[in-house]
């Protein structure tokens, strides 16, 4: 293969990975979905391996890109007319946390654990559960996020407000596992934390799904029971009913 044909075909990729982006759109770069992740990875792939391989003429580059791309095209535009189709490729968002509770089904059908529940808040600047109403997670794997109101965002200077010390919040229980480590490095042992969970109505913290505490803030917790879309269902037929 010749430096002016290698010229050539990559002259030629760049052109049409800049016009086909044009035409598919921003989404393509954004990714919004994971389809169109998997469409741009794979058109990535096209061009790469089309391009170093000495059997695969120019004719064969322009081809494989341009009916690859008119392919992401028609499900953009079929997705565009008709909602089925749009819930079909796109997908629809999942609500992980309702009411401050969350939703374990939800979690078990995202294939999801508290763990990286807890990790994508992080990343969204939340470092407690508490603080979150509603939590959407959205098809790209995002999260969207509806604080309760007395924590979302306020300046304290706009409030002329002294500086207050911050606490990070520490997970005691996950998942009905007792975590040590973390109970013994807030100074607590498990008698208080027997104590703590009791006046909340809890026997046994193998019954807690999630519990987190937070200085100044106390001790948050939600049993599995809490978290069941069956018993969320129960709770607003009887709200309904009354």
């Amino acid at each position: 293969m010749s430096f002016l044909q290698i010229t050539i075909e990559l002259m030629t990729g760049f052109v049409l990975l800049f016009l086909l982006v044009k035409i598919l759109g921003k989404k393509l770069i954004k990714q919004i979905t994971p389809f169109t992740f998997i469409g741009a990875v794979v058109l990535g792939e096209l061009l790469g391996n089309a391009l170093y391989d000495e059997k695969i003429g120019l004719q064969y580059i322009v081809y494989s890109m341009g009916f690859w791309a008119l392919l992401l095209f028609t499900l953009e535009v079929l997705g565009q007319k008709f909602l089925k189709a749009r819930l079909l490729f796109e997908g629809k968002p999942s609500l992980l946390i309702r009411n401050g509770v969350v939703n374990r089904e939800q979690l078990k059908k995202n294939r999801m654990n508290i763990n990286q529940l807890q990790s994508l808040l992080r990343q969204s600047e939340t470092f407690s559960i508490r603080e979150v109403a509603y939590c959407y997670l959205e098809a790209n794997g995002s999260l969207s996020i509806l604080k309760k109101s007395p924590k979302q965002k306020v300046q304290q200077e706009d409030l002329n407000l002294p500086p207050q010390a911050v606490y990070v919040p520490v997970t005691l229980i996950r998942d009905g596992e007792l975590l040590r480590n973390e109970l013994f490095e807030i100074g607590k042992d498990e008698d208080w934390l027997v104590l703590q969970l009791k006046s909340k109505g809890v026997d046994d913290y193998r019954h807690v799904f999630f519990a987190e505490w937070l200085e100044g803030d106390g001790l948050f917790i939600q049993t599995f029971d809490e978290g069941s879309e069956m018993n969320e269902t129960k709770r607003q037929n009887a709200c309904t009913t009354e």
